[in-house]
C-alpha cells in the first residue's frame, strides 16, 4: 500500500515537470523568434539625414540611391549601405606662383568650396574618397587660376581681388568635374601677393608712380593758382588804370576849374590885386625852403611894397 502511492507521487512529479520544461521551451522559442524579429527590423531599416545621400547595394552593386531624408527599407543581410556627404565641403589649395599676361609673378592662396552632386559617379569614379576627390579639384583650380590670371595683368588682377576674379576662376572650372559626381561652386582667393624676391622692387616702383601722379596735380594745382592769379591781377591793373583815369580826369577838370575861377579874377581889377597878393606870397614862402632864409628884392618890387606895408 505504501509502495503504491510513493510510485503515484513520482509519477506525478514526472508529469508536472515535463510540463515546466515544455513551457519553458515555448518560452525560450518565443524569444529568439523577437529578437530574430527585431534584428530582421533593424537589418532592414535605412535612416537616411539630412547631410547625406544613402547607397543601398547588393552584391557590391549600386541598386538604389536613397536622397530624401527619412526612414527607408532595404532587404536585411542581402543589402548593405554606405553614406556619400550632402553638404558643401572646404578644399584649402596649396599656395602657388603664377604669371600675369604683363609677365609679373604672383602669388597666390585659394580655397575653393564644393559638394558632391551625382553620388553614383562619386562612387564609380572616385571610389567615394574624399582624398581622391580633392586631388582632381587641386588640379582643375589651379589650371583655372593660372589660365585666368595669365590672360589678365597684375594692375587688372589686383583690383579683382575684390570678388571679380574669384568670378573668371569659377567660371573657368564650369562643369569639368561634372563627371566625376563633383562640382566647385566658388573659389575664394585668401591671399593674391607678389613673390617675396620681388617685392621691394615693385613697391618702390609704385611708390615712384604715386609720387609722379602727386608731382601732376601739384603741377595742375599751380598752374591753375597762376591761371586765377595772373586773371585777379589783370583786373586789379584794370580797376588801378581805370582809377587812375578817373584821377587824372578829375585832377584836369579841377585845374580847368581853377584856371576858369583865376582868369575870372584877373578880369576882375578889385580881385585882380588880392590875387596877386596871395600869389606873391606863395612865391615868397617857395623861396624860404632849406636852410637859406635870406631873401633879397629890389625896392620897387611888389613883394617889397607888400612887406614894407607900403602896398
Amino acid at each position: 500500500m505504501h509502495t503504491g502511492s510513493t510510485e503515484t507521487v513520482h509519477e506525478y512529479n514526472h508529469y508536472v515537470g515535463g510540463l515546466r520544461m515544455k513551457k519553458t521551451g515555448k518560452k525560450i522559442i518565443g524569444i529568439v523568434v523577437l529578437l530574430l524579429i527585431v534584428v530582421l527590423l533593424q537589418g532592414s531599416m535605412v535612416s537616411t539625414y539630412n547631410d547625406e545621400y544613402k547607397l543601398v547595394l547588393q552584391f557590391g552593386k549600386v541598386v538604389r540611391v536613397v536622397e530624401t531624408p527619412g526612414l527607408s527599407f532595404k532587404i536585411p543581410f542581402l543589402q548593405t549601405t554606405q553614406s556619400i556627404p550632402n553638404y558643401e565641403m572646404i578644399y584649402d589649395l596649396i599656395p602657388s606662383e603664377v604669371n600675369t599676361r604683363d609677365k609679373k609673378v604672383m602669388v597666390t592662396d585659394s580655397f575653393a568650396l564644393w559638394s558632391v552632386t551625382d553620388p553614383l559617379a562619386y562612387l564609380s569614379r572616385l571610389g567615394a574618397n574624399k582624398a581622391n576627390a580633392e586631388s582632381r579639384i587641386s588640379v582643375v583650380v589651379y589650371n583655372a587660376v593660372k589660365n585666368v590670371i595669365s590672360s589678365t595683368d597684375q594692375a587688372d588682377v589686383i583690383s579683382g581681388r575684390d570678388g571679380k576674379l574669384a568670378e573668371m576662376i569659377t567660371e573657368k572650372i564650369g562643369s569639368s568635374l561634372d563627371s566625376y559626381g563633383i562640382k566647385v561652386k566658388k573659389v575664394e582667393t585668401k591671399l593674391l601677393d607678389l613673390p617675396d624676391s620681388n617685392k621691394e622692387a615693385v613697391y618702390q616702383r609704385m611708390i615712384s608712380e604715386r609720387q609722379n601722379i602727386a608731382a601732376g596735380y601739384i603741377a595742375d594745382g599751380e598752374y591753375q593758382s597762376n591761371v586765377i592769379k595772373n586773371s585777379t591781377d589783370k583786373e586789379v591793373s584794370i580797376i588801378i588804370s581805370e582809377a587812375q583815369a578817373q584821377a587824372e580826369k578829375i585832377r584836369a577838370e579841377g585845374e580847368a576849374e581853377y584856371m576858369r575861377i583865376l582868369s575870372g579874377a584877373y578880369n576882375d581889377e578889385g580881385k585882380a590885386d588880392y590875387y596877386n597878393y596871395i600869389r606873391s606870397l606863395d612865391a615868397l614862402k617857395a623861396s624860404l625852403k632849406g636852410d637859406n632864409k635870406t631873401i633879397i628884392l629890389d625896392e620897387n618890387s611888389e613883394l617889397a611894397k607888400i612887406l614894407r606895408g607900403n602896398y
